[in-house]
């Protein structure tokens, strides 16, 4: 199953070339914008080129989402965690983001190993700040426990106004996908992938993955939330999916689910166009195959020769 890199390639390969050439002073202004509307803004100053400050603009959380302080639960826990002395959080952040970050690269590990290490770590910020809430949750599964002072429902942002939803319990917890898309083609083959995905994790070699199901309708306790036009799409964690290393790799596969559906929706689309490009280029060859050749038939034409016959001529041959 092929899946998205949990780090930003763009921004790892952005800081390690700014990490490489410390003593070279260069002014970095970067924008850029990664799938699911995440908004990345690299700055550098000549005046202090080991500071580099990183700001992140998260999607517009739905109704239901709740942030603090502009960002998901536990997330500043989980930067912190993650990060250590390295990384200072900027209160306020930088206008229009809901995270900066002060990076001084002048501190960074000297071992290559460690200091490689630590640059994946921040360019996968996305991963930290958005399955912060995530974590948390199942982190408390693994210790068969539920968080204290969390809701039975929890509404987690992985879309621009959009939520996924989470039904947390100690022994497991229900993870519910709205799937919706903007195109009709997209609904059609949205929910075409999804009813061969769950069918296929119904095989013997997958007995190991999440139990998986899909319906056009709503579970019970999302009654009031709108309509998906591409169903809806539950899958149950257990302690043993979260164990160890397991948790990263859980973790990122949950909160980026719909983008990862969208990605092999959009290349089946672009196969088919493919497909079907081939397919009227072979027709239209086919027709110029069947074309008559004008260019012979006219030096044919010209090629002939008749002769006026007298009517006594024709007598003598019809008799002859």
């Amino acid at each position: 199953m092929i899946l998205l890199q949990s780090h930003s390639r763009f921004l790892f390969q952005t800081l390690l070339n700014r990490a490489q050439n410390l003593e070279k002073g260069v002014e970095l202004d970067h924008h850029w914008v990664e799938f699911d509307d995440v908004r990345y803004h690299i700055q550098v100053s000549m005046k202090n080129p080991h500071v580099l400050l990183l700001s992140v603009s998260l999607p517009t959380p739905s109704s239901e989402t709740i942030f603090v302080c502009g960002l998901p639960f536990g997330a500043i826990e989980a930067i912190k965690a993650a990060y250590g002395n390295l990384v200072q959080i900027l209160d306020p952040p930088r206008d229009g983001f809901n995270l900066t970050l002060k990076i001084n690269l002048s501190k960074l590990p000297a071992n290559q190993e460690q200091k490689h290490a630590f640059l994946v770590k921040v360019a996968s910020i996305r991963e930290v700040v958005l399955g912060a809430p995530l974590r948390v949750i199942l982190e408390h599964l693994a210790a068969r426990t539920v968080a204290p002072d969390l809701d039975p429902l929890v509404a987690l942002v992985h879309r621009p106004n959009e939520s996924f939803f989470l039904f947390p319990q100690a022994d497991k917890v229900t993870v519910v996908y709205p799937m919706r898309f903007n195109d009709s083609i997209d609904i059609v083959l949205a929910t075409s992938f999804l009813q061969e995905f769950v069918e296929a994790r119904r095989t013997a070699g997958l007995n190991n993955t999440p139990p998986c199901s899909w319906s056009l309708t709503p579970p019970l306790e999302l009654k009031e939330v709108p309509a998906a036009n591409a169903g809806f799409v539950t899958f149950v964690i257990f302690p043993r999916h979260v164990e160890g290393q397991k948790l990263d790799r859980t973790v990122w596969n949950l909160s980026t689910f719909h983008a990862y559906v969208s990605y092999h929706v959009k290349c089946s689309e672009g196969f088919m166009h493919t497909r079907m490009r081939r397919r009227v280029e072979s027709l239209i060859q086919a027709l110029n195959r069947a074309k008559p050749d004008v260019e012979n038939s006219k030096k044919t034409s010209y090629n002939r020769s008749f002769k006026r016959l007298s009517l006594k001529d024709s007598r003598t041959n019809s008799f002859s």
